[in-house]
């Protein structure tokens, strides 16, 4: 339909009704309507309350678009490791609605408001689904966040240990108490990459072994950064979150924080609960990443902790780079970049695994979408499937299994250690703010996504 305004050119109002027998509200999975006006949804109403159009999808599951607050786009200046074209590519074939971009790997880092505003200028006009930003916590820039969340950015990411790129450097404990300082009554976070430096070593031996790169972080560096973490959000009474966290050992903090209601969260990544270290071969670089995938036992308890409630988040961590410098070719793990490319599988990727432990859809969801929403700020529009929210729905089916193939990879590079793999979780069709983006292995209409703010 179509509303005319006084000397303007009429506004056409989308209308549509999507439905199933099997829609994740709020209260629960069942049958329901979603009526979307324009880019909003209005209402959900009964699974009869229907009127033209309507998409009718049968028994195929309903459920929030994804929001997947850990995405390195590298857009600028390493636009050639990944850029906002590809990587939303993949973000809308797999179901992923909004992705918040993480601070480096692009040149400049998004360290001010300058490259901030130089972030935004790059994305425009090339991203399929939505993107917010992260900004970066680094030495001497305390000062800056605010400035900066006044210009957009949802938070701020800081590492405690060397991040790998020379222009983003590392926080010490006096950095990170001016930071949460700064950051102390704003509501916004501050992301934590927690390894301490002392407990990293060289590598040694065989510089193909998997063994020996993940002796180089053993468990401890990332147990002790979590524990300084703790003590510091409890001082300063400021929100710090904990990133891609991999060793289990650091679930017992978690346990603190919310027992002495100390404001420290944590999510973690498709990677650390599908794979174990026990499975890695040697010379398979498109497995390495910092912190490590640890060994089998650990997996398993990551996933208890995910049943104790002890997460907020699975985000990707998508991390990509050029195959040069995964040193495919040579095996070389000690030498490899660290980063795993998966935003397109994340969904497939953790229901496979929850499933096999009777882990409910509906904690998956939550974990995947809401979680991530609230996190990055973006908890009134994003995530949820209700009235006055975005309407960015993806139309998923849980049973479905398929096996990753390099051609079905819509990332700029196809490496991925998830090729070969068999998942369980098919996504058909993906909206953002209710227009259908991708659907049964096609992408549909132009490049509608938006940058958007806290």
């Amino acid at each position: 339909m179509s509303r005319s305004l006084p000397g303007k050119l009429a506004v056409i109002i989308r209308r549509v009704i999507l439905r199933s027998r099997n829609v994740v509200t709020p209260t629960g999975i069942r049958p329901a309507t979603i009526h979307v006006n324009g880019h909003l949804i209005e209402r959900l109403g009964d699974f009869d309350d229907v009127a033209e159009p309507v998409e009718d999808y049968g028994d195929l599951t309903l459920m929030p678009g994804i929001v997947d607050s850990h995405v390195h786009v590298n857009e600028p200046g390493r636009t050639e490791w990944e850029g906002f074209e590809t990587a939303t590519r993949a973000a809308a074939a797999g179901g992923v609605t909004t992705i918040v971009d993480m601070p480096l790997n692009s040149i400049p880092p998004t360290t001010s408001v300058a490259s901030l505003q130089a972030k935004v200028h790059a994305l425009h006009g090339k991203c399929r689904v939505d993107v917010a930003l992260w900004g970066g916590a680094v030495p001497g820039n305390a000062g800056e966040l605010q400035a900066m969340l006044d210009a957009g950015a949802c938070g701020f990411k800081c590492f405690m240990v060397e991040s790998g790129v020379p222009e983003f450097g590392h926080l010490d404990a006096r950095g990170m108490e001016e930071a949460l300082n700064a950051l102390h009554g704003t509501g916004a976070p501050l992301l934590v990459h927690a390894e301490l430096p002392e407990h990293i070593h060289a590598p040694g031996g065989d510089d193909r072994s998997y063994a020996s790169y993940l002796a180089t972080r053993p468990g401890v560096a990332e147990d002790e950064a979590i524990a300084l973490v703790y003590e510091l959000a409890r001082k300063t009474g400021t929100h710090a979150h904990i990133v891609h966290l991999s060793s289990a050992n650091g679930l017992e903090a978690l346990r603190r924080a919310r027992d002495a209601h100390v404001s420290l969260t944590a999510e973690t990544t498709p990677h650390y609960l599908y794979f174990d270290a026990e499975s890695v071969p040697d010379g398979a670089t498109e497995f390495k990443c910092a912190p490590p995938i640890r060994g089998h036992a650990n997996r398993e308890e990551l996933w208890r902790g995910i049943g104790e409630g002890l997460l907020t988040a699975i985000v990707s961590d998508h991390s990509p780079c050029t195959p040069e410098l995964k040193r495919m070719e040579e095996g070389d793990i000690a030498r490899a970049w660290g980063g795993i490319a998966s935003l397109q599988f994340g969904l497939p990727i953790v229901w496979t695994e929850a499933k096999r432990r009777g882990i409910a859809f509906a904690k998956i969801v939550d974990l995947m979408t809401t979680g991530p929403a609230k996190l990055a700020g973006l908890g009134g529009r994003k995530g949820t499937l209700a009235a006055g929210y975005d309407a960015d729905i993806i139309v998923f089916d849980p049973e479905a299994r398929f096996v990753v193939r390099t051609e079905h990879v819509q990332h700029r590079h196809k490496v991925t250690p998830y090729a070969g793999e068999t998942l369980t979780g098919v996504v058909h069709a993906t909206y953002v703010r209710g227009h259908k983006v991708w659907e049964d292995g096609r992408h549909l209409g132009n490049a509608i996504g938006e940058w958007i703010r806290r």
